[in-house]
Formats: structure tokens, sequence, C-alpha cells
């Protein structure tokens, strides 16, 4: 994997030095105080001296082009928080030193990517016009989220494009590749509090089984998506949580669960949700009991711009040759970063990482991807953000 010479030496050193130090320190969403200090420190030493902060643990720095020409502005988001996961690779030298915790999903490697587009723009910032701003973003995994404020503060407004990433073992190292239109799922969480009346095991009449109500909910909950759901939509209702009971001779008085309700449609989403509402109130009164439900909005699906998709696509194909671009299927997971796409047309492509040694997923204790995909991967970025600007 041949790198471009877009980053300069001391630059590569700082990406993967970055990576390692937050691969040694992983903070949970919400908790990034040492990343985010780390950041500012890293940018400071190479004159990037005007980083802000948001969401309390989350850094963007803005470079400014000196350059004569149109002033586009594009956005790059690199987030930064791990997993409460405990890592179990003994073979790397910088695994994780906080028992518990680890980068389960390559956000080290989204941060450091990030880092180098800063060093690389802010040092050919008398070669461009127009404004990149680069964002470490807090809070991807857990409420509250990272990119929901990242659009709610606007830092996005009077931007034209912006960038994401993330690394996919599911495609060879050196391998890039992007979808058009939705690319993930949109994400709801619900809670559900099944109510019904206890009484003696012995005397089932007496009382209401929330326990029944509830088994009749999970069958009954599944014909939302199977009967009333687009095939093509692939809309996932899943049952995370359920707790109840309180002895082996008691009728059950409540039942708690909690869920996701997942879709690719804008339009769908509340839908959903509002079907899932009436099929546990209608469970529940069939077997003489009640409920209380609530529901959160978490991440829109992201929506990959096409037109952005195509010159990726052009890009990867011109730097590391046809044969490393792959088209990517959508997926059933969620991300954040469709906060972003919902303000500005964006684009979230996947870098590859499996190879032998680094070929389980994301989110597992043994999930790894090799320092040999870091710079190149940056090096790509850059020069995307660098066409985006001149489009």
């Amino acid at each position: 994997m041949l790198t471009n010479d877009l980053l300069s030496r001391e630059e590569r050193e700082a990406v993967v030095e970055m990576r390692h130090a937050m691969h040694r320190e992983p903070e949970l969403s919400n908790h990034e105080t040492k990343t985010q200090k780390r950041i500012i420190e890293t940018l400071k030493q190479f004159g990037l001296d005007g980083a802000k902060t948001f969401h309390n643990t989350g850094v963007y720095i803005d470079i400014e082009g000196l350059a004569p020409g149109p002033k586009r502005s594009i956005a790059l988001r690199g987030d930064i928080d791990a997993l409460p996961i405990h890592e179990d690779r003994e073979d790397l030298p910088y695994r994780s030193q906080v028992p518990g915790l680890m980068h389960a999903c390559g956000h080290d490697m989204h941060a450091s990517i990030a880092l180098g587009t800063a060093l690389a723009f802010h040092r050919m910032r008398n070669n461009f016009s127009g404004r990149v701003r680069v964002i470490f973003q807090p809070a991807e995994e857990a409420e509250p989220l990272g990119g929901r404020t990242v659009a709610e503060e606007g830092l996005l407004v009077g931007f034209d494009a912006a960038v994401g990433f993330h690394v996919d073992p599911d495609i060879p190292a050196g391998f890039y590749g992007a979808g058009t239109g939705a690319v993930t799922k949109s994400s709801e969480q619900f809670e559900l509090n099944i109510l019904g009346t206890m009484a003696h095991g012995a005397e089932s009449h007496a009382g209401v089984d929330a326990i029944t109500i509830a088994g009749a909910f999970i069958n009954e909950v599944q014909k939302v998506v199977s009967r009333e759901m687009p095939v093509d939509d692939g809309a996932i209702i899943t049952i995370g949580t359920i707790h109840g009971g309180e002895a082996t001779n008691i009728i059950c008085p409540s039942v708690v669960m909690t869920g996701t309700i997942r879709t690719s449609s804008p339009d769908r989403r509340s839908l959903l949700v509002q079907r899932v509402r009436e099929v546990a109130e209608g469970v529940a009164k069939t077997h003489r009991g009640r409920i209380e439900f609530s529901s959160q909005s978490g991440e829109p699906a992201v929506v990959n711009d096409a037109t952005m998709v195509d010159r990726f696509r052009q890009i990867v194909i011109r730097s590391v040759g046809e044969d490393k671009y792959v088209r990517v299927k959508p997926s059933s997971g969620s991300d954040d970063f469709g906060f972003y796409s919902g303000c500005v047309p964006s684009i979230y492509f996947q870098f590859g990482s499996r190879e032998p040694g680094n070929e389980t997923g994301v989110h597992t204790p043994t999930f790894g991807a090799s320092d040999k995909i870091l710079l190149p991967t940056t090096e790509l970025a850059i020069e995307y953000c660098w066409e985006l600007l001149h489009s």
C-alpha cells in the first residue's frame, strides 16, 4: 500500500502515535476528556491553535485556505469514543491498558485519520481556498449522541459537504468502497412496561400475568415487519432486554422490555414506533393488562450523495487502482453521521481491514486493524477533500 506523500514524515508519525495512544487509553462515550486534551495538544504542536470544543468532550478545528478562488467549505468527521469491551489482543504492543474498555469499532483509527487531514491542510493552507473543518466527535456509540449536537449547534451551517468513514472488517485491507442512498438504518430506542396484577401462582385467575402478555407481544410485534413493511426496507425490531418476575410461585405483576426499531426510510420511522406502541396496547388489553410506553429518537439513516460517491470512486481508481474499489451494501446498523447527512450532502465511505490476524468483526474483543492501512486511508481522505474544495 503506497502513500502519495500528502503527509510529511512528522505528520505520519503523529497520526500513528495518536492511533496508538487512543488505543492504549480508550474512553467511553461522553467521557473522552483525555482524548480531547490529547487532540488539542497535538494540534497545537503543529501550529493549529484555534481548536474549539463542543458536546463537553468534542473538538473541532477550522483550516482556512489562503489562496484566491472559490470559498467552498468541507467538514470531515472522525469519531473518538470507545466501547465497554475487554480487549483480547495480547499480540498488540499498543493494546488497551484500561480493563473492560477498548476501541472495538476503530474510532482510534477514525480520529487519527481526521488528525492527519487537519495537519496536512494546515501545512497546505497557502495552496487552497475555502475552509476545511475537522470534527473530532465524541459519543457516537451512546446517548447523548455527539452527532446530534453537531446538527443542533449548527456546526455544519454554511458547509457544502461532509465526509465520514468507517473501518470495515468485511472488506480486504487496502480496498475502499461506498454505496449510494441510505447506507445505514435509523435507530429508535423504546421502553415498554407491561403492567398486570400480582396473584398466587396457584390462583392465576385472580391475577393478570405480565409475562404472558410479554410473550404475546414478542410474537405479535414481529408481524409489523413481516406483514406491514416493504421487503426492501429491511426494517428490524429488536427486543434487547426483558426483566420481570418475583418468584416461581407468583403471577408476575410487571415486565420491563427495551429494544430498538430500525428502518432505512425516514417516512417509516414514526410509523414503526406508532405500530409497536399499538401492538403493545392491543395485546395488553386482550389479556386484561395495560402498558406504559416511551421512545427516544436515535440516529437518522446515513444517506450518501450519489455525486460524491461517484467522485470518491474515481479517486480510489486513480490513486490505488480500479480493482481496489468495491460497492458497499447497505448496513443494518446505525451511525450518528446520519445527523451530518441530514444537514449537507455527504459521503460515508468504508475502508477495508480484513487480513490474516484481523478477521473478526467490530464490537468484539478480538477486533483489530493494522497500522499499514492508516496512512494510505488518511492520504485518500486528504485527496478527496482537496477534490471537493476545488469542484
